[in-house]
């Protein structure tokens, strides 16, 4: 220990003081002070119990309690924002989780300990076992929030109980350490830990500092705001400029009105027309109703004999063996019909078969004109059904094909006819 000239003298020796109470012990004091503080005054959310349902329910409520809550998770990086205006019921529980460990309370089931945990603080908002359940339905969640923002309330109060009471235990720590070293004649060490003490002062005087060069900024934009409201126009001079617009619009509106009226007034006299003109087509049904009452009863009136009777039986039974006649003669003709089409399914496929060899007998030819029979199954004309017209298109093909045939072969050993099979 370094000698200094501040010795005590040995007739004012006293005792050590008693160590001073822990950290980590003022900290569970405060926090216990703090539940029993929030629960013997009323909650800031400025409701009582009584009006906490029609409270809870309030549209402008809600978004303002939910903006708090989302403050609070961000600054405590938690990655579990509410999302308006009903969240999800795992982001209910996890958020109602997060809040409560924050209380340094410890959880095991929510559904068992949260109400225990607000019947301890005297929460002013009930809550059932049962909203826990389902937490994510719109009946519980206004109490759900409720109990969520006045949860983040008391743990933001605590976190400001708890920066101040760091404040204090540095404050008493280093007034300690100092005494410790000063009892003990170790100038060195007070010096120290003045230093330490003294560069931690510093170094929140810097950021107080920068705090309020950042609010002189806030503050000067927000002067710049209210000069630019200042300079533009006045309430009262929108208030007069919407005035006269709508103004305006009343004088169009009492013009449309005139131009309505007006019409209004030929509609009704075209009405009073149609109503004559009704008048007298209802006069005249009247009348042709009236007629056919005296057609009828001059039917009625009529009488038929047995011979009549007999005629027009026979006369029903004619057309009726007519009708069987037709029908049977038309099933004849759907089965001929049927027949025909099946043959004609028969023939088209031999055809197909035969165009095949045609077009390759016409390919080992090489006429060079690229005929070719193609089928069309829609074609009424033999032309069509083939693709190709024989007379016009392949026969002259073909007889010109034949020529030249005959004329290579009579250079050679002398004309061939092709039609006797002969050789001249």
């Amino acid at each position: 220990m370094k000698a200094t000239g501040r010795r005590r003298p040995k007739d004012s020796i006293h005792p050590p003081p008693p160590p001073p109470p822990s950290v980590d012990h003022h900290r569970q004091f405060s926090r216990n002070s703090d539940a029993s503080f929030a629960s013997s005054h009323p909650s800031s959310l400025g409701i009582n119990r009584s009006s906490a349902g029609d409270a809870l329910t309030n549209r402008s409520y809600q978004l303002s309690a939910i903006r708090t809550i989302n403050s609070f998770l961000a600054s405590h990086s938690s990655p579990l924002p509410l999302k308006p205006p009903l969240p999800s019921a795992k982001d209910i529980s996890e958020t109602l989780k997060f809040l409560i460990s924050q209380l340094d309370f410890p959880t095991t089931k929510l559904e068992d300990d949260l109400p225990i945990l607000l019947k301890h603080l005297n929460c002013p908002i009930k809550l059932n076992k049962s909203a826990l359940k389902a937490p994510g339905t719109p009946p519980v969640w206004p109490s759900l929030l409720g109990v969520m923002h006045w949860l983040a309330q008391i743990a933001l109060y605590n976190d400001h109980l708890v920066s101040n009471l760091e404040y204090f235990d540095n404050t008493f720590v280093y007034a300690l350490d100092s005494y410790l070293h000063y009892i003990r004649g170790d100038d060195d060490g007070m010096e120290a830990v003045g230093r330490e003490f003294m560069g931690k002062l510093e170094r929140e005087r810097d950021a107080v500092a920068k705090g309020v060069k950042a609010l002189e900024k806030e503050v000067a934009e927000r002067e710049g705001r209210l000069e630019e409201l200042r300079s533009g126009p006045s309430a009262k001079e929108v208030v007069e400029k919407e005035r006269g617009v709508l103004e305006e619009d009343v004088k169009k509106f009492h013009a449309i009105i005139a131009e309505f009226s007006g019409r209004i007034a030929s509609v009704e006299k075209i009405l009073d027309e149609k109503e004559k003109e009704l008048g007298v087509k209802v006069e005249e049904n009247n009348r042709i109703c009236e007629e056919n009452e005296e057609l009828k009863k001059r039917v009625e009136l009529q009488t038929f004999n047995a011979r009549d009777a007999e005629r027009m039986k026979r006369e029903l039974q004619a057309v009726e063996r007519d009708i069987t006649e037709a029908e049977v003669a038309r099933n004849g003709w759907e089965e001929k019909s049927w027949d025909v089409d099946t043959t004609i399914g028969h023939k088209f496929k031999e055809l197909e078969a035969l165009s095949i060899e045609c077009n390759q007998a016409l390919w080992r030819l090489k006429l060079g004109n690229g005929l070719q029979y193609v089928l069309n199954a829609k074609g009424s004309l033999p032309a069509e059904v083939l693709g190709i017209d024989y007379k016009s298109t392949l026969k002259p093909a073909l007889d010109s094909f034949a020529d030249d045939i005959n004329k290579m072969l009579y250079a050679k050993v002398g004309r061939v006819d092709f039609s006797s099979g002969t050789i001249s």
